[in-house]
């Protein structure tokens, strides 16, 4: 454990006033014994690089939301694998040797997808193009999809996906909203903004034959789509558990250095981190 020295933990983005991350890291911290502090403060990507220079010896790492990941992932001096493949950084761990660079969205997104008992599956769908649905793709990878749909507004947007798939050894195909997805999935993961639009007919059509949603919006809730699945009677599940999972994972590496070490006591840390967010 790298429990000594540094004590000072944040969460940098724009916007950031509706982040839970406090809630949860200030949770495992008590349950830790641990006199950290974990602050939210409201950084754009013209200011990170000034921002980041000016911590001083302090400050043990930082988790990054949105727009920040790519620029941690160029300040990151080594990256994990995920944040390699993914070319997002959502995790910072500082000292005189960093800042290390990590992606635990990917994690998130396997742990989320087990508490509601997919853990191997066939093929999968994708709505949302951006940098979250790189992380969800690799997240696919590591439970063995081979074939992956992903729906944009644009599909040429996703282009990018289509190339890290065939490396990760997944078939992508590209669709647009109105497509007819003619074929059942597994699961569904979106990774669009909660308050993106989309009409209830291509909703509806993605319901049909979208198996288990998981949708990472946690503040807009029903987004458009969980309602499209509750109309088909189909589970939709929000991105807190996703949420509740990368932060266990940041947690982790504040704590001992490494994503892939459980912490002592770790269903404790757990339990009260989900404590802290389910009923609010």
């Amino acid at each position: 454990m790298l429990t000594g020295g540094a004590s000072r933990l944040a969460v940098w983005g724009d916007p950031i006033e509706h982040s839970r991350s406090p809630q949860l890291h200030a949770a495992a911290y008590r349950v830790l014994g641990f006199d950290w502090t974990y602050e939210l403060r409201r950084v754009d990507a013209s200011e990170f690089p000034a921002a980041l220079a000016g911590l001083d010896d302090e400050w043990r790492g930082l988790s990054l939301t949105m727009p920040l990941k790519t620029a941690a992932f160029h300040a990151a001096r080594t990256r994990g694998r995920r944040a390699t493949l993914t070319g997002a950084v959502n995790t910072l761990l500082l000292g005189p040797d960093g800042p290390h660079g990590f992606n635990t969205d990917v994690g998130g997104i396997v742990a989320a997808l087990a508490d509601e008992g997919v853990s191997r599956i066939h093929s999968a769908r994708i709505v949302g193009a951006g940098a979250t649905a790189t992380s969800a793709l690799v997240a696919l990878s590591e439970l063995h999809v081979r074939e992956v749909e992903v729906v944009a507004r644009r599909p040429e947007a996703a282009a990018g996906l289509a190339t890290l798939g065939a490396s990760l050894g997944i078939r992508v195909a590209l669709a647009p909203f109105e497509g007819v997805h003619r074929r059942e999935t597994d699961v569904t993961i979106s990774t669009v903004p909660g308050d993106v639009s989309i009409p209830d007919a291509a909703a509806d059509a993605l319901a049909a034959r979208g198996g288990p949603l998981l949708d990472v919006v946690y503040g807009h809730w029903p987004t458009t789509l969980a309602s499209a699945w509750e109309r088909a009677d189909r589970p939709a599940t929000s991105g807190l558990g996703m949420l509740l999972h990368q932060a266990l994972l940041q947690v982790r590496i504040f704590a001992g250095g490494a994503p892939d070490v459980p912490l002592d006591d770790e269903s404790a840390v757990l339990a009260a981190m989900r404590d802290a967010i389910v009923g609010d």
